[in-house]
């Protein structure tokens, strides 16, 4: 299997990263990581996660792929959800988005699944984000259980950048 791994952020992607690195999920023969997030406002905070991100795959020399950011074509996608809660309507409306840009991408480029690590964010439920890339998906998307206390261990370890909210400008928290 050729996957693509959507991510959000190199802290909830390196577990993940790691073990496909390390050739530890099964099935899998191919892999790269989607940096597709034009959800992530302000431009400051996209730049600082997308560093990372970019970062750490270059340390483990894995391939890496960066979306387009088109923030006002994420804002007409979630329209009308603006007040919705976190885990609500609207994030269920921006995986749908990133799942199809991921979709058509991985089709148009010989991949053949496409799983994230979108749900492993305590802001974010896991349950969610699988239906909305089985939805988007069907089959295509792989609902992978990644190792909690890799990416725990790994972010220990590590000086990422980490920050306080999901990224959606509707879900910033004051600290």
């Amino acid at each position: 299997m050729k996957l693509v791994l959507v991510s959000c952020c190199a802290p909830c992607s390196a577990g993940a990263i790691r073990q496909l690195a390390d050739g530890a999920i099964d099935g899998v023969d191919d892999f790269i990581v989607m940096f597709f997030n034009p959800n992530i406002y302000p431009i400051s905070e996209y730049e600082k996660r997308l560093t990372e991100q970019i970062k750490y795959c270059q340390q483990l020399g894995v391939k890496y792929v960066i979306g387009e950011y088109d923030h006002d074509a994420w804002r007409n996608a979630v329209v009308g959800l603006e007040s919705e809660p976190e885990r609500g309507a609207r994030c269920t409306k921006c995986f749908q988005f990133r799942f199809e840009y991921a979709k058509k991408w991985a089709k148009s480029n010989g991949f053949d699944a496409v799983a994230s690590v979108l749900g492993v964010s305590r802001h974010k439920s896991q349950s969610q984000v699988d239906s909305a890339g089985a939805d988007v998906m069907g089959p295509m998307y792989k609902s992978i259980k990644w190792d909690e206390n890799l990416r725990q261990k790994i972010g220990r370890e590590s000086d990422f950048y980490r920050q306080n909210y999901c990224g959606c400008e509707f879900s910033i928290r004051k600290v």
